[in-house]
């Protein structure tokens, strides 16, 4: 083949210099083409692979995996040129060197070989949701060049190498929800282009590296659900380019940087939840105006909560449940009920296991009338509910359970038309079911036990199709169990004990 188009292309030279001057042009264009034809012959048809480094890294590799269910190295052989192996990429010049390697979703199993330390020019390492097992090959790191390491969701273990700060050039390194053990490398703060780290979902312990905070173009910074452990700095370097900070399900303590809405001014989404922080939640957090969620459940943050959150416009998610902050029954500690007001996307508020006190503030109303979510239980709210929560014809989840509420349900609960859950018990409202509750049709978890209801139970319950747990327990209802209660053909509970009725369960 390459002799043939040498020699087409040398009697069309030998012709140009016999022509005249006007067909000459003619030529001038035809032979470049020629010339390049000759080089994409070459790569398109040649079976002949001029770097062995490079072909003996990717038939190593393949010797390493032992079930191939999708037949994605059906290829890979020496009959064809490995830059049209499946999953290869080389570069466009000879001598075609690998630089992609993308085979995710194959359900490979098998080891990752030492050997893929040939493929010098590799920039980009796709090995994600597989069924891959083994250590991180500490070879590896003398890619050099790559940018971009993908090996979530794999069943990869041991330690991940220390020498994995050489790879200068690493925009993004993802090894998401795999069994690595041991500490995270400090030289991965050494990475100055990274843009993306991902390790959650691990085993890692120990502290997070304090270089980690210096890398000013970290854009996804995620740890969630390891055993880290220690703090975070109390002053954090600026980083404008961070977006999503997610070190939930770990054991960090202490508390949170005063400047931290400062130093991170820019972030969508933070997720700190099922850790042991303490503390004032930093007010600076509201001067991080593009947050949509916050997530700091399950902590041990104490204080009121900071009513600069309501300056935080691009809001849509706030969960602040299981923690010790405060709320006065004179009012004081409420006003971030007040500024929550502004936040016009607000879709989901949970302060429940909290110790809130006092009534529910009126200003309730105010809320945007697109939440879908409001979690309130188990604090020590007392009071009534305020009629205006009738407004929230969105809510999904309405959760009041575990307080001290009085009063009854029937000014509001009817018009909820979407809720899904209603949990109201361990209160002590008091009064009938309204009859409007029928309306409420996507109910499929309704509890009011251990209240002081009384009256009848509606039949209108039984057109409550979707009712999968219903606990009226606890409370003094009187008359026959309505028949009706027979046609929930989703109820798989159905509480109705210590109560005045009578007649069988249907």
């Amino acid at each position: 083949m390459a002799a043939g188009w040498a020699e087409v292309t040398v009697k069309c030279l030998v012709h140009y210099f016999k022509q005249p001057a006007k067909a000459k042009l003619a030529v001038i264009i035809v032979v470049p083409f020629l010339l390049l034809c000759y080089g994409l012959g070459n790569v398109h048809s040649s079976i002949v692979h001029e770097n062995r480094e490079d072909l003996r890294g990717l038939l190593d590799f393949k010797h390493g995996i032992t079930s191939d269910p999708y037949d994605a190295l059906r290829n890979w052989n020496t009959s064809t040129h490995f830059c049209h192996w499946n999953g290869v990429n080389c570069t466009l010049t000879r001598p075609w060197r690998v630089t992609v390697l993308n085979l995710t979703r194959q359900k490979l199993v098998g080891q990752i070989s030492p050997s893929l330390v040939n493929l010098t020019f590799l920039n980009m390492l796709v090995l994600s949701h597989n069924l891959l097992h083994g250590i991180i090959p500490d070879s590896l790191t003398n890619c050099s060049n790559l940018n971009y390491l993908f090996l979530s969701y794999n069943n990869l273990m041991g330690a991940i190498p220390t020498s994995i700060g050489f790879l200068s050039k690493l925009i993004s390194l993802q090894i998401h929800r795999n069994n690595l053990v041991g500490l995270i490398p400090p030289a991965i703060g050494n990475i100055s282009t990274l843009k993306s780290l991902d390790l959650g979902e691990n085993q890692l312990n120990g502290p997070i590296p304090d270089k980690l905070w210096q890398l000013r173009n970290m854009k996804y910074f995620y740890l969630n659900e390891n055993s880290l452990s220690g703090e975070i700095p109390q002053t954090v370097s600026n980083i404008s380019s961070l977006l999503d900070l997610s070190l939930s399900t770990n054991m960090l303590e202490g508390t949170l940087p005063s400047n931290i809405g400062d130093a991170f001014p820019n972030l969508q989404n933070l997720f700190l939840g099922i850790n042991t922080f303490q503390g004032q939640i930093p007010a600076s957090i509201g001067n991080a105006s593009g947050l949509g969620r916050i997530d700091l459940s399950s902590n041990g943050f104490s204080g009121q909560i900071p009513s600069s959150f309501g300056r935080i416009g691009a809001l849509y998610y706030l969960n602040l449940e299981s923690n010790k902050l405060e709320a006065a029954s004179d009012g004081e500690g409420w006003e971030f009920f007040h500024a929550l007001a502004n936040c016009t996307s607000l879709q989901v508020i949970s302060v429940s296991n909290n110790q809130l006190e006092g009534v529910i503030p009126n200003s309730i109303g105010n809320l945007p009338t697109n939440l879908t979510y409001l979690g309130m239980s188990g604090n020590k709210l007392s009071g009534v509910v305020p009629p205006s929560i009738g407004k929230f014809q969105n809510l999904v989840y309405l959760l009041l359970d575990g307080n001290s509420l009085t009063g009854t349900i029937e000014e509001w609960i009817g018009k909820l038309t979407k809720l899904q859950t209603l949990g109201l018990h361990g209160n002590n409202f008091i009064g009938t079911i309204p009859p409007s509750i029928s309306k409420v049709t996507q109910l499929s978890y309704f509890s009011l036990a251990e209240n002081n209801f009384n009256g009848f139970i509606p039949p209108g319950l039984g057109n409550l199709q979707r009712m999968s747990i219903l606990n009226l327990s606890y409370n003094n209802f009187e008359g026959s169990i309505p028949v009706e209660l027979g046609n929930l053909i989703a109820l798989t509970k159905l509480d109705l004990s210590s109560n005045k009725l009578s007649g069988e369960i249907p």
